[in-house]
């Protein structure tokens, strides 16, 4: 996945107009205007770096011509004591982008470090790791970004990029069969279909009506192990719902295609990232 220069640009200067207003009263006051300053980002902790790139372009956009030498790069493992960059230029710059850039790129980091985490608990199964869309509002892009640097994948982007039928969907469309009929017959033939269900039968039911995504919804690993033998590979199967860290694998194992977690983006743990100035 790739970022949008334009998106992250527009996030970071509404994050800046959040946090400055209109002046920064300490250090506006405090920090003559010419003083040169250089800071290091230094890693805290173990894990997955992800938007430095984010990061950095916070300064940049607050002073144009100022500096960055960059030891490391999204996607590598870090080391707590790591250096990961320094930048230099005017010391208010380095002041009142710090906290806008520490708080991007220790989410994202956190992000990237979870999903690396669950990845790396399901090696050697079929299983692959996606997110799902529980963003927070306006970090959408930089949250997906990140599963993709944590070696996950992304879901659907958005309610246009597929069409998915959740519980509510088939209780108010009239059941399974009747609502993957009506939404078949508007849709173009470039939009797949995804179908959550939530016993076996209604998984036979979504076998009977031809989706190309199954997700089996809340099941237990016993039941998941079944439906991967009912499917028999004509759809594929997504295991979903209050998945953990210490019930993935058991999961992963039952031969399911995709396993979505929604806290590798609505609750992660921000990543451990300091910005000090060099005396």
């Amino acid at each position: 996945m790739m970022l949008n220069q334009m998106y992250v640009d527009n996030l970071i200067k509404t994050a800046l107009l959040e946090d400055i207003n209109y002046i920064d009263v300490t250090t506006d006051y405090l920090i003559d205007e010419d003083q040169e300053g250089c800071a290091q980002f230094l890693a805290k902790a173990d894990g997955v770096l992800c938007g430095l790139d984010v990061a950095l372009r916070v300064f940049e956009l607050l002073q144009p011509d100022f500096k960055a030498e960059v030891f490391k790069k999204d996607g590598d493992v870090l080391k707590k004591g790591d250096i990961i960059a320094k930048v230099y230029g005017k010391t208010r710059t380095i002041l009142k982008g710090e906290r806008t850039a520490l708080n991007l790129i220790q989410h994202m980091s956190g992000i990237a470090t979870a999903t690396n985490e669950a990845v790396k608990l399901v090696e050697g199964t079929k299983a692959s790791i996606v997110d799902t869309r529980k963003t927070l509002p306006g970090m959408r892009p930089l949250q997906k970004y990140a599963v993709t640097v944590g070696g996950g994948k992304n879901h659907r982007y958005n309610l246009s990029d597929a069409a998915m039928l959740k519980d509510n969907h088939v209780d108010a469309g009239g059941g399974i069969t009747n609502a993957v009929k009506k939404l078949k017959s508007k849709l173009g033939h470039m939009t797949k279909v995804e179908l959550e269900v939530r016993t076996l039968d209604e998984l036979r039911e979504a076998l009977s009506v031809d989706v190309d995504v199954i997700m089996l919804d809340n099941m237990s690993n016993e039941m998941m192990a079944e439906a991967v033998k009912i499917t028999d590979g004509k759809a594929i199967l997504e295991a979903s719902g209050g998945i953990t860290a210490e019930t993935l694998r058991g999961v992963a194992e039952t031969g399911v295609d995709i396993i979505s977690i929604g806290a590798l983006t609505h609750s992660v743990k921000a990543f451990d990232i300091s910005l000090k100035i060099l005396k």
